[in-house]
This record gives C-alpha cells, sequence and structure tokens, in this order.
C-alpha cells in the first residue's frame, strides 16, 4: 500500500519500522515541528521525524493541518491509507477522507475505555488490570471511530516506560496485521458503554500526596515512570520514586518509619526500591542513605 504514516514520540517509532519491513510504500512522513530540547534547548526533530530521515522518507512538519494549501499537498500524496500513531494534530476532515481507505490510528487501550491523551498512564492510575492497543479507523470525534482489531495485555506492576514499550510493538505489529487483509478486519462501532477520558497528565499530578492510600501511590509512581516521575521533598530537595513497594505498616501520612525510607501512608506504607535526588543518578535507597541521613520519625512533604 501506499502509506502516509503520521507519528511523533518513540511510541510511534515500532510502527514507521515495522511498515516499511512489511514492504508498504511509506510516501511521507507527518511529525510534529521539532521543538526546543536538552541543556542547550536547541530545536529537535521528534523521534519519528530522525528515524524518518534515517530511512529517507519525506518529513513534513506542518504546524497545523487546517491550512489549504496543507491539506492539498496531503491529498497530492495519493495514499492508500494514513497511519496515525500519537502524532498530536488534530486532523480535519479534508485529511481524514484524503485517503482511499481514510486514516487508522494506533491507540493505547481497550476503547472505549480511555480515549484521549494519555492512556496508558490513566489504565496504570485507575488499576485496571488489562489494557492494550485498538487499531481504529479516526472519525471527526475523539476517538470515536470503529475499530478493527485489538491487542490485550495484563498491566501485573509494569510501569508507563514498560508499557509503553510493550503497547508500541504490539500496536506496530497489529496495524501490519490489518493491512495485510484490511476486508479480514472490518470496522465495528464502539459500544456506547464504558466511554472514559484520559486527560492530558498534568505535571502538578506528580507531587505525591501520602494522605492518600499506599496503594495508590504505587500506581501513581508506576503511572509517572520514567515522566515526569512521582516525587516529594525532603530538606528543600526533589526526590523522585521511580519503584516502590507497598508495605502493611502505619504512621502518620508522610512520616518516615525506619531508618530505610519507609514511608507512612493515609492506609499503609511505601518503600521506595529506585529513588533519585534532583540533580542525581538514580540509586536504591540504600546508596543514597550512605550518603544523606533521612532517620525514622522525620517527615517528607507531598
Amino acid at each position: 500500500m501506499r502509506i502516509i504514516y503520521m507519528g511523533t514520540p518513540d511510541f510511534a517509532v515500532p510502527a514507521l519500522d515495522a511498515l516499511a519491513k512489511a514492504g508498504h510504500d511509506i510516501v511521507a512522513v507527518y511529525s510534529q515541528p521539532p521543538r526546543p530540547a536538552g541543556r542547550g534547548k536547541n530545536l529537535t526533530p521528534s523521534p519519528v521525524h530522525q528515524r524518518a530521515e534515517a530511512m529517507g522518507i519525506e518529513v513534513r512538519t506542518p504546524e497545523s493541518l487546517k491550512d489549504a494549501a496543507v491539506q492539498a499537498a496531503f491529498a497530492t500524496l495519493d495514499a492508500d491509507v494514513a497511519v496515525v500513531a500519537a502524532y498530536g494534530l488534530i486532523l480535519p476532515r479534508a485529511i481524514l477522507d484524503a485517503p482511499r481507505h481514510g486514516c487508522m490510528n494506533i491507540h493505547a487501550s481497550l476503547l472505549p475505555r480511555w480515549r484521549g491523551a494519555a492512556p496508558i498512564q490513566r489504565a496504570i492510575l485507575s488499576g485496571d488490570n488489562v489494557t492494550g492497543v485498538t487499531i481504529m479507523d479516526m472519525a471527526a470525534g475523539l476517538d470515536t471511530g470503529p475499530m478493527r482489531a485489538k491487542y490485550v495485555t495484563k498491566i501485573e506492576g509494569k510501569t508507563a516506560g514498560a508499557l509503553t514499550a510493550e503497547l508500541a510493538q504490539a500496536g506496530a505489529d497489529l496495524m501490519v496485521e490489518v493491512l495485510d487483509d484490511v476486508a479480514q478486519h472490518p470496522p465495528m462501532a464502539q459500544p456506547d458503554e464504558g466511554v472514559t477520558y484520559a486527560a492530558k497528565i498534568a505535571k502538578a499530578e506528580a507531587r505525591i500526596d501520602f494522605t492518600r492510600p499506599a496503594l495508590q501511590i504505587e500506581r501513581q509512581v508506576r503511572g509517572f515512570n520514567p515522566f515526569p516521575g512521582a516525587f516529594f521533598e525532603y530538606g528543600g530537595e526533589r526526590f523522585r520514586i521511580l519503584t516502590a513497594q507497598v508495605e502493611h505498616e502505619d504512621g502518620a501520612p508522610g512520616a518516615l518509619l525506619d531508618d530505610a525510607l519507609l514511608i507512612a501512608c493515609g492506609h499503609g506504607a511505601i518503600r521506595p526500591t529506585l529513588i533519585q535526588r534532583a540533580g542525581k543518578a538514580a540509586m536504591t535507597p540504600d546508596e543514597m542513605l550512605r550518603g544523606f541521613d533521612m532517620p525514622a520519625g522525620s517527615r517528607v512533604d507531598g
């Protein structure tokens, strides 16, 4: 097939690779424009942009798809289908209708649960047992289009980073399967029941509130690993908890219950197993506490 590929972050790279490996003709890649990144805040192309250039594929980075000239240029590519994965721009009707088979999206949830911007993180934060990927035809609404295929996986204590990597590859494989025989994957309307929305993650959500149950805080740690990182403050410094386990101890929320960083929560306690001080490398609590004193009885601030 002649494919226009539309994606931006690391999540979207495996599908680009898989479609090329399957022998499809990727006529152009659309990605978000380069953004400032790194200490020097230099303009940096997105991961998909960089990968496409390395593959010798034309990359287009419009700020918007609403311009008539941009839409005309898209249509002249004469694509059979546009494959979309975490692209980040709204697709107007003229874009949705241009390819012969329309636009198909790799969405990282089991629709209609978790429509929207942050389905992986919201699934973890909400304590869902399973999640997955849905291949769907794109429509004018927010992730409302009919579905063609699904991949299901157990969350089982996975971090957002680990789950993103798994679903990125699963979505890539599933999209190749769908395009290999579109007729065998007819679109099915989403059910009206079970609709939820995955709002974009706000940085303020990463601050840990130790009055909440330890089980919820452990989900917060996994849901915000690697970004933005669930954190607390102690002695004027910020500490990101990267991994943690729940323990059945009680105390005043935020109190350190031992000399090995067991922190009391609203119900139960949380013990970080990998932690990062601001400006430092990630390390175990034992490693950190060799040179930094956080004694039992002191308190941390969420």
